[in-house]
């Protein structure tokens, strides 16, 4: 692997958290993701499952964790089972984990071959009463593709059918939504390795230059930091193509003129940085590009601090929605009578602002946690409000992702240029 490992005693204190959820007498079971197909006998690159990922720390394929803290034999209490390597596989695949280099990790003291899975799962299994299964359970999750998870429900639930089944999800969210220091830590390293690349990029735009130039230019400097490349499709969207809020072909010619709206971040150990930042093409914006700049700014600062404790996301995202409707009625783009008029399920601030300003951020880019309940300290969001004007032919959006704290917020893209006079400076240096 590129990146440097998190310590065990993070996984150790992770696992801790789960077995305190769980019902007495409960055994939980977390399967690897699948290696997943793409044409004749290519494969698309591994990702690991986040949830086991989280409570052990191996990013290899075909793992499976087992938790039961309540075992009357503590040896199986925790239980990591591996896929055995041999003189094939080594030459073929490479190296995989040894027993010691997974206890290392993971700070398992009873790691297994793949092969005594049944037979150990079946024993810890009817010593218990429930058993704890995983699913995605992402709100927005559109799971078309059987994992091995999904496998696994179905062949535990005809094999145990006596068994209470208890769903690991509402768990691992709870969880996950607060992160851990060390987790902190590989997020900033993340966002730092954006930053390198962003700063790169600001040497680099100019009139002519291709929006896939751009991409090339980010994914040179994440991959020489250690990171897998970039945490999801990147969007490089020069003038209108700004206004599409997805758009990823990254295939035009960047104009004089124009500006260019970047939404990328980098990868780093599983974690995710998640960045947007809009610049000038010829490195100087115009009068009105400047406005709408320094309102989305505005804004995004303004929702950074209103991110605290005890605040639901979804009061938050209507007190956001008021600070941008006093800005766009600045900027002309609404009026009070739009305001009058309108529908209270869609406000007339969101015909230039239709998606919301913040989510989680941690193993997934759009990360699981708690999203009907007040926010904690520890949570990581993101900030993430844009001004979208199809008719001006222009878009401004503005991204940090910062730490809940006790009193304030910690900015983990601090360090990264956002001011417009800043990078209208390293643009003309």
């Amino acid at each position: 692997m590129k990146y440097t490992p998190l310590p065990k005693e993070m996984y150790q204190r992770n696992r801790a958290k789960f077995a305190t959820k769980m019902a007495k007498n409960g055994v939980a079971i977390f399967n690897a993701n699948d290696i997943l197909p793409t044409n004749a006998d290519g494969t698309m690159k591994f990702r690991q499952n986040n949830d086991l990922f989280y409570l052990c720390g191996i990013d290899q394929e075909e793992t499976i964790l087992l938790l039961a803290p309540d075992c009357p034999n503590p040896a199986w209490r925790e239980v990591l089972f591996l896929r055995e390597t041999n003189d094939h596989i080594a030459v073929w695949e490479g190296h995989k984990y040894t027993k010691e280099e997974a206890f290392a990790t993971s700070g398992i003291e009873n790691i297994q071959w793949l092969s005594s899975f049944d037979l150990i799962f079946n024993s810890v299994v009817n010593l218990a009463e429930r058993i704890y299964l995983n699913s995605n359970e992402h709100l927005r999750a559109g799971v078309v593709v059987e994992t091995r998870d999904a496998r696994f429900i179905k062949t535990c639930k005809e094999k145990y059918p006596l068994h209470i089944v208890e769903r690991a999800a509402p768990i691992m969210h709870e969880l996950r939504g607060v992160k851990e220091p060390e987790e902190i830590q590989q997020l900033q390293v993340a966002c730092d390795i954006t930053e390198k690349g962003f700063r790169r990029v600001l040497g680099m735009v100019k009139p002519g230059v291709t929006e896939y130039e751009i991409e090339a230019e980010f994914i040179h400097e994440f991959v020489r930091n250690r990171s897998k490349g970039f945490a999801y499709e990147p969007i490089i969207a020069s003038g209108a193509s700004a206004c599409v809020l997805h758009y990823i072909e990254n295939n035009k010619a960047c104009l004089d003129g124009e500006l260019l709206l970047l939404d990328v971040g980098a990868e780093y150990g599983n974690y995710n940085a998640d960045m947007t930042r809009t610049i000038p093409v010829n490195g100087r914006f115009t009068k009105r590009q400047r406005q709408v700049y320094d309102a989305v700014l505005r804004v995004e600062r303004t929702a950074a601090s209103m991110l605290r404790p005890g605040v639901t996301i979804q009061d938050y995202h209507k007190e956001v929605g008021l600070v941008m409707q006093g800005e766009l009625v600045g900027l002309g783009l609404i009026d009070q009578t739009d305001i009058k008029n309108q529908d209270p399920a869609w406000p007339a601030y969101k015909k230039y602002f239709m998606h919301g300003t913040s989510h989680h951020l941690g193993l997934d880019v759009h990360d699981v946690g708690t999203m009907h309940f007040p926010i904690s300290v520890g949570m990581v969001f993101t900030v993430e409000p844009g001004i979208y004007i199809p008719e001006e032919g222009f878009a401004v959006r503005l991204e940090n992702d910062i730490v809940v704290q006790e009193n304030g917020y910690l900015d983990l893209m601090r360090n990264i240029p956002i001011e417009a006079e800043e990078i209208e400076s390293l643009m003309n240096r």
